[in-house]
């Protein structure tokens, strides 16, 4: 039975005449059953006609009849042109497009078109266990939408009502509420209001685009063009022109009630979108020929491979994920190795078609990167969340309030290095007592040149926490240092022509170098260590 009551018989009697169709009939008397329209078309037709054309009585309801969700639409009713308001007859299918909703609930709401939706889904061969469903709907709906309800605001004005914008139900809730259903059972998934998985149902009606034009006129500070759309008739934007022009001013641009179309919407193609999947883990560098992303200078790649690309190749595989963003905690030039327990780093996978691996399934990928190649190895891979791994990401792609996090981590974070050093100057063992005895030295670093080109020039204050050295030859020792994060270790050992004070040139009064230079451990307990 439809929820209708004795008030809503004018709305009804009202809205039949304009030619809207019985769903748009259903939102514009506040119907609020999401039941009542999965029912049939033809279900909700008979029961519309039987209600309005029941005695008035304060008693009326409407007739009963049995649902039918499954069964498509067949017919459509109209009022008859010649006819009075209270009586009314089947119409052709194709003479009869809604002026409001333009066809979407009349020839989209069947389990045809659910069907439809589903088989695009499943050609993209994603995997989920629920999804979200999203609609698109062409901006002039929402001016038919506006002057629908000023027809019918007239209409229950007279007789003493009431009926708020805000209270007839979406055009985009009836259709989720008709179809969603029929998706879900199609493809054995639940539709639920939140979920990593998204499907996406698009309408455009090129007939009416033009529907939204006056409102530029009337209220020109609310479409101004942008770089990334298209038009300036975004749904947003007429919205907002819609919440501000007056009744009065509508009126004269545009009919109340909207004039029937020639033709119906067209359906875009469905789309699916899965939200990113993060993965951390650390990895180690043996190469020193081997940079961590993809070394490209004047458009020319130099040496092949990196570690992003050894890590990452399995990954998307795997995940069948169309692209990845990666991040570490810092990072080390092509000729520096990643020793000790590796550096954390997080892959951002982008739309996976498979998203759930269980523990042992991420240790094979794991094991699959580490006998890709002997240059670098991983551990401790694993699925994280979003909100989790920023906290180790220098990049700014993500949410301010974390990437301050981050940045405040960063500050107190300490990395371990070991040099090899030559000196000009012939030295001994006793040359290097004094550095183990320097403690938290404070080093101003301008901006090495070396990375001048992409990093701003600054003076970054930074601290060289301890050293301690091994004497070598005299010529040669290695140097062992703990740092903050972000010191520039190679530009502290030769000075970068006085660009970084002191530095060791000046501290051992001779000219130095670093011959070599590895990572021996990023001082930040995360991700979480996993048991081999």
């Amino acid at each position: 039975m439809l929820s209708l009551k004795e008030k809503d018989r004018p709305i009804v009697r009202k809205l039949l005449s304009a030619g809207c169709c019985v769903r748009c009939v259903l939102r514009f008397c506040c119907v609020g059953t999401s039941s009542t329209y999965r029912r049939s078309y033809e279900d909700i037709h008979k029961e519309l006609l039987a209600f309005i054309s029941e005695e008035d009585s304060p008693q009326s309801h409407s007739a009963s009849g049995d649902d039918k969700p499954d069964d498509p639409p067949n017919k459509r009713m109209r009022i008859d042109e010649g006819s009075t308001e209270d009586s009314v007859t089947p119409a052709q299918t194709d003479s009869d497009i809604c002026p409001v909703c333009l066809g979407v609930l009349q020839d989209f709401c069947d389990p045809t078109f659910a069907k439809q939706v589903s088989d695009a889904v499943k050609k993209q061969q994603y995997e989920f266990d629920s999804l979200v469903l999203t609609v698109s709907l062409p901006a002039q709906l929402s001016v038919r939408e506006h002057s629908c309800w000023l027809h019918v605001k007239k209409e229950v004005r007279e007789k003493s009502m009431c009926l708020g914008k805000d209270d007839v139900i979406q055009v985009k809730d009836a259709f989720k509420w008709a179809v969603q259903g029929k998706i879900g059972q199609e493809l054995g998934a639940a539709v639920v209001a939140n979920s990593p998985c998204e499907v996406s149902v698009g309408f455009i009606h090129p007939e009416t685009e033009k529907d939204c034009h006056f409102l530029a006129n009337t209220c020109p500070d609310c479409f101004k063009p942008t770089k990334n759309k298209a038009s300036i008739f975004t749904r947003m934007a007429v919205v907002k022109a819609l919440e501000k022009i007056s009744e009065e001013k509508f009126s004269k641009h545009y009919p109340c009630p909207p004039k029937k179309p020639n033709t119906r919407c067209t359906a875009l193609d469905t789309t699916c979108l899965h939200t990113s999947v993060f993965i951390a883990g650390r990895y180690n560098k043996f190469s020193r020929e081997l940079p961590q992303t993809p070394w490209v200078i004047d458009g020319e790649r130099r040496m092949d491979g990196s570690v992003e690309e050894l890590i990452a190749a399995p990954l998307l595989s795997s995940f069948r994920a169309d692209g990845f963003n990666f991040s570490s905690s810092g990072r080390e030039d092509v000729d520096v190795r990643t020793l000790g327990n590796g550096r954390p780093f997080t892959v951002e996978l982008l739309n996976p078609h498979r998203a759930k691996f269980n523990r042992n399934e991420i240790k094979q990928i794991q094991e699959t990167i580490n006998k890709s190649s002997d240059k670098i190895r991983v551990r401790d891979l694993q699925i994280v969340t979003r909100c989790v791994c920023v906290c180790v990401s220098y990049k700014h792609k993500y949410p301010l309030e974390a990437t301050s996090r981050m940045k405040e981590g960063e500050e107190e974070k300490t990395k371990t290095y070991s040099a090899l050093i030559w000196t000009q100057k012939a030295i001994d063992g006793s040359d290097l007592e004094f550095l183990g005895n320097i403690k938290d030295l404070k080093i101003a670093q301008k901006t090495p040149l070396r990375v001048l080109h992409r990093r701003p020039l600054a003076v970054r204050q930074r601290l060289i926490h301890s050293m301690s050295s091994i004497y070598l030859d005299k010529h040669h020792f290695t140097l062992k240092l703990c740092t903050q994060a972000g010191t520039y270790i190679k530009e502290f050992v030769h000075g970068d022509f006085g660009r970084t004070k002191p530095n060791l040139c000046d501290l051992m009064k001779t000219d130095a170098d670093i011959l070599e230079l590895d990572v021996e451990s990023v001082d930040i307990d995360w991700p979480p260590a996993i048991p081999d």
